[in-house]
């Protein structure tokens, strides 16, 4: 639904927010240099010790939440706030991850 604009008050919430989504486009960013770097280490064992990480595996699951989350708030799809200015996801808010890894 279209937001209406009846005061000075509005505007200040619109500006608000957006400051906030900068600040949360700026840790985007940085968070995708930490994926590129968790992809390429990842894999990186995966060849060497024949298997994954399953720390590494878990904390990139609860990354890609908080990058999504970012990215919802961002793009309007969401009111709650994504750390700092709100609480990190949680696991049972993350996907599973797959058991089993296939490749081709």
């Amino acid at each position: 639904m279209p937001h209406n604009f009846h005061n000075n008050q509005d505007r200040i919430a619109v500006f608000t927010r957006f400051l906030v989504t900068l600040v949360c486009l700026i840790a985007y960013e940085m968070l995708k240099i930490v994926i590129y770097a968790c992809v390429i280490f990842q894999y990186a064992y995966l060849l060497i010790a024949g298997k994954n990480s399953e720390p590494l595996k878990l904390f990139c699951n609860k990354l890609s939440m908080y990058i999504y989350r970012i990215l919802r708030y961002a793009t309007l799809n969401e009111n709650r706030r994504p750390f700092p200015f709100g609480s990190l996801p949680t696991d049972k808010e993350c996907e599973k991850s797959a058991d089993t890894i296939h490749f081709p």
